[in-house]
């Protein structure tokens, strides 16, 4: 079956305090322009307030790491932060109300379990295909749905219509799983902040760790989304998107690919891997900075999750 997923959209980090995220990942070299919080009166006549969830971006040219948090207490929320009011008919106010709350509730759900990596969205050329193909296969999902995806660009902040949808209806404990249009090229060459200190180019890699009984199960599932089938490399499922990789690896050999790293609640993804222009100007970097760094066999570098909000961010060699 030909698959219309091509790519990792992006990532998702899910914390718990947006400042504490915020000061780690510009310190580890990441820009991150301030986060945006939606803003929402949910009765007609209250004054409108932070709401849902509140969200930043380390932009790369093809994908992103996004930072997310929930809104809880409006003492955490950063003075610099970006209030965005929503304005809609009073007629869809509820409907709107109602999505926001589900994405709130799923989102608390993971973090409930830990923070770290909890969202993994594909990228795909047309969603419409997408949903056609999960509907052969008997995937459960929401139903293609149109957005208006915010760009920082060097002309300043921009509004893209796009479509996506969400895998639904299915057991997916590690987390969210959704999968994303993206603009055109020509528009993704326009963005801004994608300069990163730390030299970091492209999200190329998640990592899935899940109990060694569960693996051949959650490779299966994994092949009915993506169409393809997983690469065999020894305890590791990888599945290839064009370069980007989703692995699924067994509790057992974790520390055959990460040495030292801890598992979180399982299954959970462990990590994310961003290429670098230069590994020893990363590493400079990144330990200048006070950040731990650990070495894999295969030559990447890491900062465990403990040290980095529950989640491992492996830097690698570009081989471009």
């Amino acid at each position: 079956m030909s698959t219309k997923i091509k790519h990792i959209h992006h990532v998702g980090h899910v914390v718990t305090d947006m400042g504490i995220a915020l000061e780690l990942y510009r310190k580890i070299g990441f820009i991150l322009p301030e986060p945006s919080y939606p803003m929402m009166a949910e009765k007609e006549g209250e004054i409108p307030k932070p709401f849902g969830a509140g969200n930043t971006h380390a932009t790369f040219l093809h994908n992103f790491i996004e930072i997310v948090t929930v809104v809880d207490d409006e003492k955490r929320i950063p003075h610099n932060a970006h209030l965005v009011s929503l304005q809609a008919p009073p007629t869809v106010i509820p409907q709107i109300i109602k999505n926001i709350r589900r994405t709130v509730s799923k989102i608390s759900k993971c973090l409930s379990r830990f923070e770290g990596t909890h969202i993994l969205c594909f990228c795909t050329s047309d969603a419409e295909a997408s949903a056609a193909q999960f509907d052969q296969v008997g995937v459960k999902h929401s139903g293609v749905n149109p957005i208006q995806r915010p760009i920082e660009t060097t002309n300043g902040k921009q509004l893209f219509p796009l479509h996506y949808l969400e895998i639904d209806g299915e057991d997916i404990p590690e987390g969210r799983l959704a999968i994303a249009e993206n603009p055109s090229l020509d528009i993704l060459k326009t963005q801004a902040h994608m300069n990163h200190p730390n030299g970091a180019i492209e999200l190329v890699e998640i990592i899935l760790c899940v109990t060694d009984s569960q693996l051949d199960d959650f490779t299966k599932r994994y092949c009915r989304y993506l169409g393809q089938d997983a690469q065999i490399e020894e305890a590791k499922r990888i599945f290839d998107l064009n370069g980007a990789h989703i692995t699924i690896v067994p509790e057992s050999r974790l520390n055959d690919i990460l040495p030292g790293e801890a598992s979180p609640p399982l299954p959970g993804f462990v990590g994310y891997a961003v290429t670098v222009h230069d590994i020893s100007d990363t590493r400079k970097y990144i330990e200048g900075n006070g950040f731990p760094v650990v070495e894999t066999k295969n030559g990447d570098i890491f900062v465990p999750a403990y040290a980095f909000l529950g989640t491992a961010i492996i830097f690698r060699q570009h081989r471009g």
